[in-house]
């Protein structure tokens, strides 16, 4: 066992391509992260492989600011430390889809339910270009491959010298933000091919690099692209920056946990 470095900051993304929300804590599970990407845009345009409607064909999408109603009853399951009790081994129940009822704030400030047809109608108008939406909800996290991203400051450090401005970490939409110390970026690269224990209970595979798209150059507070954030990955790191994993062990992670190689 190999500690490499302590969890920095825990994420998810309630609606696919729209903005994140920085948590207390989170809850792994096999299928991805309690609440994560529940939601998202499906679109008549995009292929019916990746039916989704992402940031890369409507930046305005990351300026959309989800909220759960009942931000406890979205933080984890609810029978978790009953389940613990009887055993460490069980697993705890699936979520009421009551528990995820969930608010839109647009960018204007109107904040509307993700179910309400007014709030695709507004997105339609704004995208536009042969977009007919619609809303798709899910039982576990509607990620592009794997359940869990995992991200280093350090590589969001290193890649910001490479472009010649600092980098805002959120460009890379991981849910595990790592301080590695005083490694150099990209060494969350190391971990592929291993387990890793998160905190006291969460167990992940690392199981590839996490390739980049058009999603890492657009500015989280403003959805303002620079292709030159992606050129640097695709120039530098084969295209690649984070790795993606897969969750071996449920349980909680929070900021400060210690992050482990195991083999």
């Amino acid at each position: 066992m190999s500690l490499i470095g302590h969890v920095e900051s825990v994420w998810r993304y309630p609606v696919k391509s729209m903005a994140g929300e920085e948590l207390p804590e989170i809850y792994a599970g096999f299928g991805g992260v309690w609440g994560d990407r529940l939601f998202a845009l499906k679109s008549s345009a995009t292929p019916i492989g990746f039916p989704y409607l992402t940031g890369r064909e409507a930046h305005e999408l990351l300026l959309y600011r989800p909220h759960f109603r009942n931000p406890e009853k979205a933080a984890k399951p609810a029978n978790m430390a009953e389940a613990e009790e009887i055993s460490p081994l069980l697993n705890p129940v699936a979520a009421d889809p009551d528990d995820f009822a969930l608010d839109v704030e647009t960018p204007s400030g109107e904040v509307l339910p993700v179910t309400d047809p007014a709030l695709l109608q507004q997105l339609n108008g704004v995208i536009g270009n042969g977009h007919t939406l619609s809303l798709l909800r899910s039982e576990r996290a509607m990620t592009d491959c794997r359940p869990i991203s995992i991200f280093s400051l350090q590589t969001a450090q290193q890649l910001g010298e490479e472009v010649g401005f600092v980098l805002d970490k959120r460009r890379f939409r991981a849910n595990v933000y790592l301080d590695l110390g005083t490694t150099q970026g990209f060494s969350e690269n190391s971990l592929v091919g291993h387990k890793v224990r998160i905190g006291s209970k969460v167990l992940v595979a690392a199981l590839e690099r996490d390739p980049r798209c058009q999603m890492i150059t657009l500015d989280p507070d403003t959805a303002t692209p620079n292709p030159e954030v992606l050129r640097a990955v695709a120039r530098g790191h084969e295209g690649t920056a984070g790795i993606y994993a897969a969750v071996l062990a449920e349980g909680i992670i929070r900021p400060g946990d210690k992050v482990e190689m195991l083999d």
